[in-house]
């Protein structure tokens, strides 16, 4: 029997998916086992490049999540709203649901996988995180024997575009970010990309699956890349590093059972593999028990990334509906474990003060002798033990230091800043960023 799909959206990703499941010639051999019934869209008259017949096109979104035809809905929609709705009716249909949407799973993860978990149907997003980049199967099963430790990503390609411009031609923010959207790497509205959000709902994803709780989208937390100049990235190109917009969560004591969540931009060392990661290319990091490290990299966006993952999710939904041993009851207790959601429990997330880092600060003084003393002075008083402390040159008749720290705890390098804030000397400290 043929397994119905019906698409809400028929966008960029949606006719990328259209695509792939109407050529199913030389791939998967279940893409012959599905049918594409409805593709929903904003307007009928539209010219289209997939070759959908006019009656499979509805501008109805509920006539697709109601269609006894359809089997498997796929969100395509992005946002939060009409997404959740949808999803939630689709399920409380009967549907199984595959979604390329991080923000309505990061924001509304719980009810939707509570109410597909009574209805006895999956919820895959193999598309939500990454792109074309398989991360979120691989946590869920091949990785997941191990103790995982920390995840790390650039998982972001619109900043991880930006910084690399910046570093590549001396550039500034402003300059990058407007041609970044003459390109279409960025949105009109670049906010979600470029304060750090849309990174933030990818990695509460990554760290429920990694870490096997669900997350509070709230606590993580977040800093943008707006604030990162030209200077800062020339200053770390010479202390032997590139800025990087990570997302990390890590769980620091096993025993404490708790769990960092951040997101903000960092000065990677180039030995790292992460530092080479570049354009619109995101990566993976995972850090695990006995495993060591493994990372996964690739196109992070793109029409023929991102509907890879979200076929690759209706073939798994697909090969289990064909399976004779999945069973499923209004529980859900049949469900797969490896394909379904099964955590019940809220991840303690720690605030950011008890995180222990590194940190780059770059300080503008009046030029005058002891100033570097009395920086030692005040960061020592406060527990903050310096790697390096070096006065780079004049800026408007200032003196610019730069201070990279040994690992230190937040709380107590923050203290030691408004100390430091304090000072006459002190003009002004215009940068400050974590280092891995």
């Amino acid at each position: 029997m043929a397994i119905g799909i019906g698409l809400l959206g028929l966008g960029t990703v949606g006719t990328g998916t259209a695509e792939i499941l109407l050529t199913p010639h030389g791939r998967h051999p279940l893409l012959g086992e599905v049918v594409l019934k409805k593709a929903g869209v904003r307007s009928l008259d539209k010219p289209r490049s997939v070759g959908l017949p006019q009656d499979c096109l509805t501008t109805d979104l509920n006539e697709i999540v109601n269609d006894p035809d359809v089997q498997i809905v796929v969100e395509l929609l992005g946002g939060l709203e009409p997404a959740r709705t949808l999803i939630l009716e689709a399920i409380a249909n009967g549907k199984h649901i595959v979604t390329a949407n991080k923000a309505v799973i990061a924001k509304f993860g719980e009810e939707i996988y509570t109410a597909a978990n009574k209805a006895g149907v999956y919820v895959l997003l193999e598309a939500a995180v990454g792109g074309g980049i398989p991360v979120i199967k691989p946590l869920k099963q091949s990785l997941s024997v191990n103790r995982i430790t920390r995840v790390i990503g650039i998982i972001n390609g619109t900043t991880n575009y930006i910084l690399t411009q910046m570093t590549q031609n001396n550039a500034d923010f402003d300059t990058v970010l407007k041609d970044a959207q003459g390109l279409g790497y960025a949105e009109a509205d670049p906010t979600a990309d470029v304060d750090g959000g849309d990174a933030a709902d990818k990695i509460a994803i990554l760290a429920s699956l990694a870490f096997g709780g669900r997350i509070n989208r709230d606590d993580v937390y977040c800093e943008g890349i707006r604030d990162v100049s030209a200077a800062d990235i020339s200053f770390a190109t010479k202390l032997g590093f590139v800025i990087k917009l990570l997302a990390i969560a890590e769980r620091p004591d096993f025993e404490a059972d708790a769990l960092q969540l951040r997101v903000h931009p960092t000065l990677v060392p180039t030995s790292h593999p992460l530092a080479t990661v570049n354009g619109v290319f995101n990566a993976i990091l995972v850090e695990g028990e006995p495993l060591g490290q493994v990372m996964l990299s690739g196109p992070g966006a793109g029409a023929g990334a991102t509907a890879s993952a979200v076929v690759s999710d209706i073939v798994h939904v697909v090969g289990v509906l064909h399976s004779d041993h999945t069973l499923q009851d209004q529980t859900g207790k049949s469900l797969n474990p490896l394909l379904g959601c099964s955590h019940e429990h809220y991840s303690t997330t720690l605030p950011i003060d008890t995180l222990k880092t590194r940190f780059y600060a770059r300080f503008l003084s009046q030029d005058l002798p002891g100033v570097i003393g009395d920086l030692g002075t005040c960061f020592g008083q406060h527990q903050v033990s310096l790697e390096s402390v070096v006065q780079i040159g004049l800026k408007d008749d200032c003196a610019e230091i730069v201070v990279v720290t040994h690992d230190v705890y937040e709380a107590n390098f923050r203290e030691a800043l408004a100390e430091i804030q304090g000072l006459e000397a002190i003009k002004d400290v215009p940068s400050i960023l974590r280092v891995l």
